[in-house]
């Protein structure tokens, strides 16, 4: 039990019933005459102590300090990964990549007239052009973020297995479309730890409610709770309101600290006695980060400490009070200025959410208003990240959980939209481990369905997995007597798009 200071206060001095001389071993008041005996040879497990811990932990631990190493420390990777940091932008409600990233001549020739399978054709009604040394096709929507086209890798031929938004969503995350596993995020972080302890090592930043599939996006499943992402409202209309309850106005921190420490000691008594229990460890786990973030919590989510200018870039309007409300390209900077800011200071994963892309009315119209409120943003957050030289370790990727299709919705709305469509859609890439300037995979002559080096979800998360170091195959978790992994028992590392 740490000793307490000279100043704190002894409220038993002069309590004649109190115990005097007796040892503060708090496991000594839980013995009963059965532990006793089988304590008295267990004296031999301090000697594997050395073997368990590292030289600076041994140390620390013979003077009597508490041990810093934990599930969040920093972990070696399989191999050298070029990227250290993910910032995961999810569109969610599956954007048109015929409209987007994937144009489609023919399509747009077509417009009005029935195609194979007897559907009407809807032309994209956007243009579009070529960027960068790389000439990468973009469509006008995106020109801002387009004019990184050589920093950027689109794969045009993603697909998936149910175009329905919960389940495509939860899977998109998670690689499952049946029981629940631990998300992509809970998994980097399982795998790499976190640079900072201060800050959680995976934040999903949502600007509003929940997503489709609730907090299953990131969740930590059958991993510990501590890898688990902590979701942030970031509608809140100020910071300490978006992280609530950190700061404790009435216990300072070294009485904190004490309060938490013989938490710590009555738990580990308690597993000793009987067994650990896991919700019970994830509980502690969060106490624990809840009083590291008071140190710098409120700091890294507060963006008017940055320039006006730094601001402007991300399309935030002066002066930034708190964060905006969501559908608007202010709320949708203050996300991305909030994760440069994160993964700047040492933060594993973070994810944006940006929901809203279920057009099927009113396309052009709608999609116009949504990539406005990210076009912008974006290509400001790969500015900043490569103006701060962090870009080359940072893996960006944004996509949504399916695509839609390339005929008229069958509402007959006189102004239309795109039906969902599992069988094709694209995802874009940037910064960290990725070979800029590259378009990977193809769809048909439609975009109706992908052809050419089809793309997985389980092949995408490999990749990204293997961006960071990671193998695929062998970050793997031991749950009901069997290995579990992100990629299940699928996924293929897409080396042409890694650098």
């Amino acid at each position: 039990m740490p000793t307490p200071p000279d100043d704190y206060p002894d409220h038993h001095a002069n309590d004649p019933h109190a115990c005097h001389g007796v040892s503060t071993d708090l496991s000594d008041y839980f013995l009963t005459r059965r532990q006793f005996l089988n304590r008295m040879g267990m004296g031999v497990g301090a000697l594997s102590l050395a073997g368990l811990l590292g030289p600076r932990d041994l140390a620390a631990a013979q003077a009597g300090a508490k041990v810093t190493t934990g599930p969040l420390s920093p972990h070696a990777s399989h191999f050298p990964g070029k990227a250290k940091a993910v910032i995961h932008i999810f569109a969610q409600g599956a954007p048109s990549h015929v409209d987007t990233w994937d144009p489609k001549p023919s399509l747009t020739r077509l417009n009005g007239k029935s195609i194979p399978g007897g559907d009407i054709a809807l032309g994209s009604p956007f243009t579009f052009s070529k960027y960068g040394q790389s000439g990468l096709e973009v469509s006008n929507v995106f020109a801002k973020t387009a004019a990184h086209a050589d920093d950027l890798a689109v794969i045009r031929s993603m697909w998936t297995d149910i175009p329905a938004h919960e389940v495509a969503t939860v899977f998109m995350n998670t690689g499952s479309l049946r029981i629940s596993k631990p998300s992509m995020g809970s998994w980097l972080v399982y795998g790499l730890g976190t640079e900072n302890q201060n800050l959680p090592g995976f934040i999903a930043l949502r600007g509003g409610g929940l997503p489709p599939g609730g907090a299953a996006n990131y969740a930590s499943a059958f991993l510990p709770g501590v890898y688990q992402g902590t979701s942030i409202n970031t509608q809140a209309p100020s910071v300490p309101l978006m992280i609530q309850n950190i700061r404790n106005t009435y216990v300072g921190k070294s009485e904190q600290r004490r309060q938490l420490d013989m938490i710590h000691q009555l738990n580990e008594v308690h597993a000793q006695n009987l067994q650990r229990d896991a919700a019970l460890e994830t509980r502690l786990e969060s106490y624990e980060i809840a009083f590291r973030m008071q140190a710098e919590s409120l700091d890294a989510f507060d963006i008017n400490k940055e320039s006006e200018a730094t601001r402007a870039a991300y399309g935030i309007g002066a002066p930034a009070a708190g964060i905006g409300r969501g559908g608007s390209p202010s709320e949708t900077g203050k996300q991305l200025l909030i994760a440069r800011r994160l993964i700047e200071r040492g933060v594993r994963v973070v994810q944006v959410w940006h929901q809203g892309w279920d057009h099927h009315q009113d396309l052009q119209t709608r999609l116009t208003a949504k990539a406005g409120e990210i076009d912008q943003p974006l290509a400001a957050l790969i500015t900043d990240l490569k103006q701060r030289g962090l870009l080359d370790s940072t893996l960006i990727v944004w996509g949504g959980e399916f695509g839609r299709k390339p005929t008229r919705d069958r509402n007959g709305s006189d102004n239309p939209g795109r039906d969902h469509n599992a069988k094709a859609f694209s995802m874009v890439m940037a910064g960290g481990g990725v070979k800029g300037g590259t378009v990977y995979g193809a769809t048909d002559e439609f975009g109706a369905a992908s052809i050419v080096n089809k793309v997985h979800p389980h092949d995408l998360h490999a990749t990204m997995l293997h961006a960071m170091g990671l193998d695929h195959t062998k970050l793997t978790y031991r749950f009901n007597g069997r290995d579990f992994r992100l990629t299940d028992v699928a996924g293929n590392v897409i080396k042409p798009l890694l650098a």
